[in-house]
């Protein structure tokens, strides 16, 4: 009967031992399966502040996808969080207006874009911009840089103001709205321009 009592006392023992192992183990897997998505594929970003609207509320829940501008090309109308250049400790959410090598002319509420394909100059079709703005000024972006702007134009500060964004700085585009529930979708800001044929 005590030898009963003893072989129970050890399996018990092993058992909790074995569970601890197991959650131990369960632990270890998923840290290595979270944090390289978390640092190289996909991060949660909150909006804050209201340069962005209307595509962009304050507090919404963003996915960053951060694998796209690893492998692939920056697009013109891409939603990008980037690091702000005069203080990369702060994260910022704009659109992307110029591409690298291009000239961006602001005329107003007018956005004109001079590249090789468009010498005589494209003009953007922005229906995502709510509040117009009043600037007037013309802006030659050099290699890997990238000029962005806020769709709430008065409301935003943005390359008119503190210069482009270094392609190191940039972060990801915005690729998942999860809150509000009533707001949750794949690509949220996602426009394409559509240029005419040449």
């Amino acid at each position: 009967m005590e030898m009963e009592k003893e072989n129970m006392f050890v399996k018990k023992v092993q058992t909790k031992k074995e569970s601890f192992w197991e959650i131990f183990r369960f632990a270890l897997i998923a840290v290595a399966i979270v944090i390289p998505i978390r640092i190289f594929i996909a991060q949660p970003f909150i909006v804050s502040g209201s340069s962005m609207v209307p595509t962009f509320q304050n507090g919404q829940y963003l996915i960053v996808d951060e694998i796209s501008y690893r492998l692939g090309e920056v697009k013109r109308d891409d939603v990008v969080i980037f690091r702000y250049p005069k203080d990369t400790t702060k994260f910022f959410i704009k659109r992307i207006i110029g591409l690298p090598n291009e000239t961006v002319k602001i005329n107003g509420s007018n956005v004109t874009i001079i590249n090789q394909e468009h010498p005589e100059g494209l003009q953007l079709d922005q229906p995502y911009v709510e509040n117009k703005s009043s600037n007037e000024m013309e802006y030659d972006l050099g290699n890997d840089e990238y000029f962005v702007m806020g769709d709430n134009r008065t409301g935003s500060s943005d390359s008119r103001y503190w210069g482009p964004v270094p392609k190191k700085l940039l972060i990801g585009r915005a690729f998942l709205r999860l809150l509000p529930v009533n707001k949750i979708g794949i690509m949220p800001g996602d426009y394409k321009q559509v240029e005419p044929a040449q």
